[in-house]
């Protein structure tokens, strides 16, 4: 379908192409399919130029691996394929706006990690689907599709102490605090070397945490497997007078019902909502009649309305800038809308 005024594909029929098999799925019968040696993966195959393939293995934890007892540990697949590679894990592919690795194509023969399980059994089964793709997409190569590796990690779970060595300590003044912060819970540091932070929310479907540099224009995400990346760049500001600003960047974030995420952009001083698709949504940038000054802090209610607050914070000369139209700190709310 062509692009419809949604900018998704919900307008007039047009001419497209699609490929077969769709092998990712987790019940996907593969029986009749040839079955690899493993000493066999560097082997080359595809038919040359664009093309592409799949492999599909069942991976069943084993009771112990050496001396090694899996259980309760976290598995890590990498797979390393000439020339880029998708991997799907029990029917999923995950997906991660701005994400340049994992289970999407990261690069020209680079490595995919995916954890494809947390807390494992032995006995427990994770079925795998590499998709396999023959490159440079714009100029295919004469060559073929070959796997350069292709394997398992194995984490222990961390030991967690009370009060690790200079990691500080939870204070609890009400017993209450139990059902929301573990009696074990630790301070540790996860990265560091940025100007300004602002806005942490923990993304739990694919499992990262995501923050703003203000400072920076930038948004960026942290996993325990990838460690810090970007994940949006001019992520409050576009325009070309950025230097004018101490703090264009996105500030608050938070994720909708339908696990949206929103964005107060202070430099273009509006709330935002990022769709699934990557679209922006722009959903607030002016109470009567009034430009925003600089969206900060925003929350969702539990019947999905936004609230967030608008100080001149991100406005180049705070207070005292004259493009300022509204209140200081006057809080606007949006009623919830469905996902």
């Amino acid at each position: 379908m062509a692009p419809g005024p949604d900018l998704r594909p919900s307008g007039a029929p047009i001419k497209t192409y699609d490929y077969t098999p769709h092998a990712g799925a987790r019940d996907f019968d593969d029986s009749a399919w040839a079955v690899l040696d493993p000493t066999t993966l560097e082997g080359r195959r595809g038919t040359g130029r664009l093309s592409f393939n799949w492999y599909r293995i069942k991976v069943r934890i084993p009771r112990r691996i050496g001396a090694f007892d899996p259980t309760g540990s976290t598995v890590v697949f990498e797979a390393v394929v000439d020339d880029y590679a998708e991997i799907w894990v029990d029917g999923a592919l995950p997906r991660m706006l701005g994400q340049t690795g994992g289970a999407l194509v990261r690069g020209y023969n680079a490595p995919n990690r995916v954890v494809i399980a947390r807390e494992v059994r032995p006995g427990q089964e994770i079925q795998l689907a590499v998709f396999g793709i023959n490159g440079p997409i714009s100029d295919p190569p004469a060559n073929f599709i070959w796997i350069r590796s292709a394997t398992l990690d194995f984490h222990a779970p961390r030991a967690v102490s009370a009060r690790p060595a200079g990691g500080g300590e939870v204070v609890r003044l009400d017993p209450a605090l139990d059902a929301i912060v573990p009696a074990d819970a630790r301070i540790e540091k996860l990265a560091d070397g940025f100007q300004f932070l602002e806005g942490p929310v923990w993304v739990r479907q694919g499992g990262y945490l995501l923050f703003s540099d203000p400072n920076a224009n930038t948004i960026h995400s942290w996993s325990p497997e990838a460690g810090v990346a970007v994940f949006r760049t001019k992520s409050g500001y576009t325009g070309p007078d950025i230097a004018e600003y101490a703090q264009p960047g996105a500030n608050g974030l938070a994720l909708d019902r339908a696990g949206r995420l929103t964005i107060n952009e202070h430099g273009n001083r509006r709330v935002t909502r990022l769709e699934k698709n990557g679209v922006l949504t722009v959903l607030a940038d002016r109470h009567d009649g009034q430009r925003l000054n600089s969206p900060n802090d925003l929350v969702y209610r539990s019947d999905g309305a936004l609230y967030f607050t608008d100080p001149p914070f991100g406005l180049p000369r705070s207070h005292e800038d004259p493009r300022k139209e509204l209140p200081y700190r006057i809080r606007l709310s949006i009623p919830g809308q469905r996902p």
